[in-house]
């Protein structure tokens, strides 16, 4: 039965209303003018198509943030209350008031988190290096073990940590477990079941609550943090799944790269797992003082990101990494689809003569990325910057080198979706033994890439290149 005139009316009258509500909600929460821009624009001309993108990319809200940061403000209170007072001053002495770095002078400003000294940092090249590392930590943990992950497959590796967790938990010790809903959008019940049954805690990060959760893919929570009775920490590039240790074709090998930490940084991470862990159960975790005494003489400077910062926490960590760049800026990322400030950064560096390099992947895991990718590495080595591929497998690593003093390891592409669209978790690590650690690993990985010419985007086809620069019109949420 066709729907009169006056039916097909209302409903285009309703849509338009629904449309101008939601553009007024978008100019008044989308973080840049252009995204704003295009939003309202949509959403105000073209409702009928808008309204479900909007839903799915557009939307978020994390006012419960201000009570996560709020509790953890407490729940670091009433460490401190129950410390000794020798305690307290070690605690005070790591703080590092004016970092030597140049790189590292903003963030505790931009963060809200101290500089920390007395850390020690080690690099875990691999799969197999780092899950050797992770489940060793596990299995030896006494009081509390904190894991958070993006993707968690129910496969030999995903069984894996599910029994050392069991175990664990069945042991009495208090085991907490943070994956992201849509990351893990097929892990069975039934794996989550099991953790529970053995005593684990686990929740799911979610944008919304319920059934509107389904259709935000923004906004995830891409951080891969273990820590382990307040003492080790790890993190970086890994998720739990047969390809991070380089088992699924057709992007085997797999190359990535997580680091383990050792010190008073130890305390902030849990800080920040602490507010993803409220957002997702409403509750604050326990949380462990690292031990005292000496344990290193690295500097580490804790940079969680995400939308629920006052300012665009990710994006302004890279600016403030390349722009510090005296003599050299390494950059490593699976993805290359840069917003406009860092990318001038990478411009301005070439112009100082700073030695910068960009590795990416020879090989796509997300065809549209992909391609977006390309026309920004096109770009860049007009630039004068050096861009390579890795060629042996799918590169995944997120890795800064600075000079010889600094470098940065943790969980944030160089593209927009880090910078403005997912929580994310940096550490910058100040230690000429541990730039010089990063640079061999980095020169082993050059050694294996090919640097990308002009000639290769020109020699492209035409209909190629044309879906390149399409590609790169989606760059805000790619």
């Amino acid at each position: 039965m066709l729907m009169s005139p006056s039916v097909i009316a209302a409903v285009m009258v309703a849509f338009h209303i629904v449309g101008v509500m939601a553009a007024l909600h978008a100019v008044m929460t989308v973080r840049t003018a252009p995204g704003a821009i295009a939003w309202a624009g949509s959403l105000v001309m073209m409702p009928y198509f808008a309204l479900i993108p909007y839903l799915i990319f557009g939307r978020s809200t994390f006012a419960g943030y201000v009570n996560a940061r709020r509790f953890n403000n407490d729940r670091l209170r009433e460490i401190r209350r129950g410390m000794t007072a020798s305690e307290r001053e070690a605690l005070s002495a790591c703080v590092v008031t004016a970092p030597a770095q140049a790189c590292m002078r903003a963030l505790p400003g931009l963060t809200g988190m101290p500089c920390l000294a007395n850390n020690d940092v080690r690099l875990l090249i691999n799969g197999q290096q780092t899950f050797e590392a992770i489940f060793a930590a596990i299995d030896a943990a006494t009081q509390v073990v904190l894991v958070q992950f993006f993707i968690v497959h129910d496969d030999e590796l995903g069984r894996e940590l599910q029994r050392r967790l069991c175990e664990r938990a069945r042991a009495g010790v208090k085991v907490y477990f943070l994956f992201d809903s849509i990351g893990c959008h097929g892990l069975g019940r039934a794996y989550m079941r099991t953790l529970q049954q053995a005593g684990v805690e686990a929740r799911p990060f979610a944008t919304h609550p319920g059934f509107v959760n389904r259709f935000q893919l923004n906004f995830r929570n891409h951080r891969k943090l273990v820590v382990v009775d307040g003492a080790r920490a790890f993190l970086g590039g890994h998720n739990v799944g047969n390809e991070y240790l380089g088992a699924r074709a057709p992007l085997s090998p797999w190359r990535d790269t997580h680091i383990e930490i050792r010190g008073a940084a130890v305390l902030e991470l849990q800080m920040a797992f602490a507010e993803d862990w409220y957002w997702a159960a409403r509750e604050v975790p326990y949380l462990m003082l690292p031990p005292q005494g000496d344990v290193g003489e690295m500097i580490c400077q804790v940079v969680p990101s995400g939308p629920a910062d006052a300012q665009e926490t990710c994006s302004l960590f890279f600016v403030e990494a390349i722009q510090s760049a005296q003599k050299r800026v390494w950059i490593t990322s699976p993805y290359f689809v840069p917003d406009e400030a860092v990318f001038a950064m990478l411009r301005l560096a070439v112009l100082r003569g700073v030695d910068v390099r960009i590795l990416i992947p020879s090989r796509p895991d997300h065809l549209v990325v992909y391609a977006a990718s390309t026309i920004y590495a096109y770009q860049a080595v007009c630039a004068g910057v050096k861009v390579y591929r890795y060629q042996p497998g799918f590169l995944h690593q997120k890795v800064i080198l600075i000079d010889d003093e600094a470098a940065a390891v943790g969980t944030a592409n160089l593209d927009n979706r880090s910078f403005r669209l997912n929580f994310e978790m940096m550490v910058m690590t100040a230690h000429p033994a541990f730039a010089r650690d990063v640079t061999r690993m980095l020169e082993a990985d050059f050694a294996e890439a090919r640097e990308i010419s002009r000639d290769e985007f020109l020699a492209s086809p035409a209909l190629l290149r044309v879906a390149m620069h399409v590609a790169k019109l989606f760059a805000p949420i790619l």
